[in-house]
C-alpha cells in the first residue's frame, strides 16, 4: 500500500538527535531518505548509546533510534567533488533537512539560495538552536543549553530541587516534530505552488511552544511560573500521590471528578469542606487535600486504585518505569514498537519506536533497518547516473 509521501526524496545531512529525528518520521511515512554522512565518522549518534561495543561499531543505540528506514551515503562536502556530488543529488530530491549552524553551509557554497538554482521547487529545512537571525544566532547548543534557556528548567522539579532539566532530551525531540511538520507542510503548498521554501526550525522557539499554558499565565495572566514538583498547577487534587505500596497520577481536574474521588476513598466529608468545596479553594489547601487523599489511598495498592478510578471517569494512572511503560499491554496492542531481526554491523535484533500515530491506510514503519555508514553510496551515485570510473575517481579525491 502506498503510504503519505512514497515518491519523496530527502536528503538527510544532520546529525544527532532533532534533525534525524525529523527525517526518521518522513521516512516512517515513506519517504526515500539519504542520509549523507561525513566519511569516516558519520553522524556522531553512531558513537552514542549505552552499549560501548555497539558505540565503537559506529552503531550506538542512539543512532539505531532513529535512522530506521533510511540509506546512508558518505559525501566530503569540503572537496569540490564532495560539493558537485551534493548539487547533482539536490537535482534529484524534494527536501533537504541539515542541523549546521547557520552560515555553515552558505560557507561551502550549499546555502539554499544556491542549491535553489539547482533545483527550483527544492525544501530546504534548517534546524538551529536560535533561528537564523538574532544576538544568540551563531552561538552552539545542545537540547539542556535551550532547556536552560527557555525557562523549562525553572519548573521542572519542586521548590527544593528545581532547576532540573527533563529526562529525555524533549528541547531536541520537540524540534525534530516540529522540523518534520514544518516540512510536511511545505510538501502539501509546493503540490499545489510548485515553489519551494526555505523553513527555520528554531530550537528554543520550538520549545517556548510547547510551554504554551505556563508562558500565558506569565503574557496574560501576569503570574510568574514556578516549579510545582508533581502537582498540576491548574487544579487539585490533580499530581501524584502515595498508595499502599507506589505512586499514583490522579487527575480530578473536574468538580465532578473531585467528588467521585472523594466518595471512592471514602471521604465524601471532603466534598463539604469549605477547603476543598471549589476548584480555587481545593488549589490553595492543596497540601491539606493531599494529606487527607494519601490516608485513604494508604488502604489498596496502586494498580487497584487505578482500575476504580478509571471505571469511575477518574484519571488515574500508576508511575512506571520505561521497561514497565515498553512492556505494557497497551503499547503492544498499538504496535508502536517495531523489531528488525537481522541488523548489518549489529549482529541481534533490534526493537524501536515507531510513529506517535496510526494511519488507516499507509501505517507509519521504516521499511529497512538503520544502515552502516555508507552502506548505500554505490547504490545511489549508480542511481544519479555516475560510472565505476567516475566512483573511483570520487574515492581518489577523497569526496566519499
Amino acid at each position: 500500500m502506498s503510504k503519505a509521501l512514497s515518491g519523496i526524496r530527502v536528503l538527510d545531512l544532520t546529525n544527532v538527535l532533532a534533525g534525524p529525528l525529523c527525517a526518521y518520521q518522513l521516512a516512517l511515512l515513506g519517504a526515500e531518505v539519504v542520509k549523507v554522512e561525513a566519511p569516516g565518522g558519520g553522524d556522531l549518534a553512531r558513537q552514542l548509546g549505552s552499549d560501548p561495543e555497539l558505540n565503537a561499531r559506529h552503531m550506538g543505540a542512539s543512532f539505531l533510534a532513529q535512522n530506521g528506514g533510511k540509506k546512508s551515503i558518505t559525501v566530503n562536502l569540503k572537496t569540490p567533488e564532495g560539493k558537485s556530488l551534493l548539487r547533482r543529488l539536490v537535482k534529484s530530491a524534494d527536501v533537504l533537512v541539515e542541523n549546521f549552524r547557520p552560515g555553515v553551509m552558505g560557507r561551502l557554497g550549499l546555502a539554499f539560495e544556491e542549491l535553489r538554482e539547482c533545483n527550483p521547487s527544492l525544501i530546504y529545512c534548517a534546524i538551529t538552536g536560535f533561528g537564523q537571525e538574532g544576538p544568540l544566532k551563531d552561538a552552539p547548543a545542545y537540547d539542556q543549553i535551550i532547556q536552560g534557556l527557555s525557562g523549562m528548567m525553572s519548573i521542572t522539579g519542586d521548590e527544593e530541587s528545581a532547576p532540573l532539566r527533563a529526562g529525555y532530551p524533549v528541547a531536541d525531540t520537540i524540534s525534530g516534530i516540529t522540523a518534520a511538520f514544518a516540512i510536511s507542510s511545505a510538501l502539501v503548498r509546493r503540490h499545489g505552488t510548485g515553489e519551494g521554501a526555505f523553513i527555520d526550525v528554531s530550537m528554543l522557539d520550538s520549545a517556548l511552544v510547547t510551554m504554551g499554558w505556563v508562558i500565558s499565565n506569565y503574557l496574560i495572566a501576569g503570574t510568574s511560573p514556578k516549579a510545582h514538583g508533581n502537582s498540576n498547577f491548574t487544579a487539585a487534587p490533580s499530581g501524584t500521590f502515595k498508595t499502599k505500596d507506589r505512586l499514583l497520577n490522579i487527575a480530578a481536574n473536574k468538580q465532578e471528578q473531585f467528588e467521585a474521588l472523594a466518595k471512592a476513598v471514602g471521604r465524601e466529608d471532603l466534598i463539604s469542606d469549605a477547603r476543598f468545596a471549589k476548584r480555587e479553594s481545593r488549589k490553595l489547601h492543596r497540601a491539606a487535600l493531599t494529606e487527607a487523599l494519601e490516608r485513604a489511598l494508604s488502604a489498596r495498592p496502586a494498580t487497584e486504585w487505578e482500575t476504580i478510578f478509571n471505571d469511575l471517569g477518574v484519571p488515574a494512572g500508576c508511575v512506571a518505569t520505561v521497561p514497565e511503560a515498553l512492556k505494557s499491554k497497551q503499547v503492544a496492542t498499538r504496535e508502536l514498537l517495531q523489531t528488525f531481526p537481522d541488523v548489518p554491523g549489529v549482529g541481534r535484533p533490534i526493537t524501536v519506536a515507531r510513529a506517535g500515530f496510526k494511519l488507516s491506510n499507509g501505517e507509519p514503519t521504516a521499511a529497512t533497518p538503520p544502515p552502516q555508514l555508507g552502506e548505500h553510496t554505490l547504490e545511489v551515485l549508480e542511481g544519479l547516473g555516475y560510472t565505476a570510473e567516475d566512483i573511483e575517481g570520487l574515492r581518489k579525491a577523497g569526496a566519499i
